[in-house]
């Protein structure tokens, strides 16, 4: 390939990179497909999926109060944003970003019959690398 034909290819690779990574940071959410409790009644603890993470744990009466202060660590982390819901609603997601590429993972809070749930997802791709759950047991902790 002459010189000439290297950089047109060159130059349609990183249009196409551009437009993958503007394709990722700019996609609109979609609230109904993600602002829901898991899918899988996961027992109480921490479970791990494919490309997510479930926490669950039986709070009992205390569950609106730390329903609240689990909303308010989550709005402190840098890049987190809430996608849907309300602590008064008793569910909340969450959309945080990482840093660099901004790649989207969904985070639902629900409290239900005194089970706090907080299931973490991916958006794009099949594994998450442990980030949801790396993420989800920091919330926790400083519960």
């Amino acid at each position: 390939m002459r010189k000439g034909g290297r950089m047109y290819v060159f130059w349609i690779v990183i249009v196409l990179v551009a437009g993958l990574l503007a394709y990722i940071r700019l996609a609109p959410h979609n609230v109904m497909r993600w602002h829901h409790a898991a899918e899988t009644r996961a027992p109480l603890g921490e479970t791990a999926l494919d490309g997510g993470f479930i926490w669950r744990e039986d709070v009992g009466a205390n569950g609106p109060e730390r329903l609240a202060r689990l909303d308010g660590i989550i709005r402190r982390t840098p890049n987190t944003q809430v996608l849907a819901g309300s602590v008064d609603d008793g569910q909340v997601t969450y959309v945080t970003r990482t840093r660099w590429i901004g790649f989207p993972d969904y985070t639902t809070v629900t409290l239900d019959d005194g089970i706090l749930e907080v299931y973490g997802r991916l958006r794009f791709g099949r594994s998450d690398m442990g980030v949801n759950g790396k993420r989800i047991r920091g919330w926790i902790d400083q519960l």
